[in-house]
């Protein structure tokens, strides 16, 4: 494996590739010579700050995330966050998935701006932009560093991926339990594995997303599982929500909250074009749904909403109610009894709901 490093002042001449974004001054730009990473293009900077305020007119339920990475290796066809790479004049599409944008100093701010005297311990929301286990993870590190500050400065916090990589963060996220409240929530929209492979070609599969929520389960998390997106005309049928809302059920996990495709300026043209090649004959359907906007109308998310409800009554998964705190062993020694990690309280549907209003 090498790593070939090309920072913004190297010679032109000498074969280095297109300048850097304008946005970026004195990142280094790195590429890694693995299958896996073949085609992307790693951008590292050292950012000023890492814990960031949600605008209010945002209306989440949550006020302050923490987004080491920007890009994402997943590519999700339909990723809401696009349009954020244009900010760094780089596109919405195949740049979002290949260029990626490294905070490589992450860890050592939050440490930092935790540390503050300014800051009031209020909850943290990771994984609201992009997925902070994308496979650049694997490399870099960087989340081993940051739940290890959260964990010392005993500071609530929540995680939404689709990445199986924090499997390898299970340790550190049971420590975490001991002294805080600690959201763990995955992101699986529908269990068929050719259309995952169609829509979502650079996630670990839904099958391998559904082993971590087991894990985690097992582990004594009360883990949250977004069933989103459901994609219109291609896994809003009954039989796959029922396939899916059972496929969850069976994992372990302790709720669900159903989300359907919204498409935003940036997700909209990428999504659509991949439809267009995929699936043509929707184009009109879509078209005819969504109109000008991002959303689909009310009737259609509330029919949506209740047949997910339906499928999880019949296999026994009810969405915890916001606010709902499930209680956990509070003792290691309890713990251990029940092979569950130790915790004060854990609020069920916490990290399920980060992406609910976005």
């Amino acid at each position: 494996m090498r790593w070939e490093s090309l920072s913004s002042d190297a010679d032109p001449a000498a074969g280095t590739a297109e300048p850097l974004p304008l946005a970026m001054p004195g990142a280094v730009r790195r590429t890694f010579d693995t299958p896996g990473f073949a085609g992307m293009t790693f951008y590292e900077i050292r950012a000023k700050s890492i814990i960031n305020r949600v605008p209010a007119r945002s209306k989440v339920p949550f006020e302050w995330t923490i987004n080491p990475y920007r890009g994402c290796s997943h590519a999700c066809t339909y990723c809401f966050a696009r349009n954020t790479h244009t900010y760094l004049d780089l596109d919405a599409g195949r740049d979002f998935d290949t260029k990626v944008i490294v905070k490589v100093n992450a860890g050592e701010l939050v440490r930092r701006e935790l540390a503050s005297p300014r800051w009031r311990g209020d909850h943290i929301a990771m994984g609201t932009n992009v997925d902070c286990y994308q496979r650049a993870e694997g490399r870099y590190r960087l989340m081993r560093e940051i739940l290890a500050a959260l964990r010392d400065f005993a500071n609530p916090f929540s995680i939404l991926t689709k990445g199986t990589l924090i499997l390898r963060d299970l340790d550190l996220l049971v420590e975490a339990a001991q002294v805080t409240d600690v959201g763990i929530a995955f992101s699986v929209g529908f269990v068929d594995e050719s259309l995952w492979r169609l829509v979502e070609p650079g996630t670990p599969s839904p099958r391998r997303r559904l082993d971590a929520v087991r894990a985690f389960a097992e582990a004594g998390f009360s883990v949250g599982v977004l069933m989103a997106p459901i994609l219109p005309f291609l896994t809003d049928d009954d039989e796959s929500i029922d396939q899916t809302v059972a496929a969850i059920a069976d994992a372990g996990a302790a709720s669900v909250t159903p989300l359907a495709l919204h498409l935003r300026p940036g997700a909209r043209e990428w999504y659509l074009a991949w439809l267009t090649r995929h699936f043509p004959h929707l184009l009109p359907r879509y078209r005819a749904l969504y109109g000008r906007g991002a959303y689909l109308p009310s009737s259609y998310t509330r029919d949506l909403t209740e047949r997910v409800r339906a499928a999880a009554r019949r296999h026994g998964l009810e969405r915890a109610k916001p606010g709902q705190v499930r209680q956990v062993p509070t003792s290691p020694a309890e713990s251990r009894h029940l092979g569950r990690a130790p915790a004060r309280s854990r609020v069920e549907s916490s990290a399920a709901e980060q992406l609910t209003l976005l």
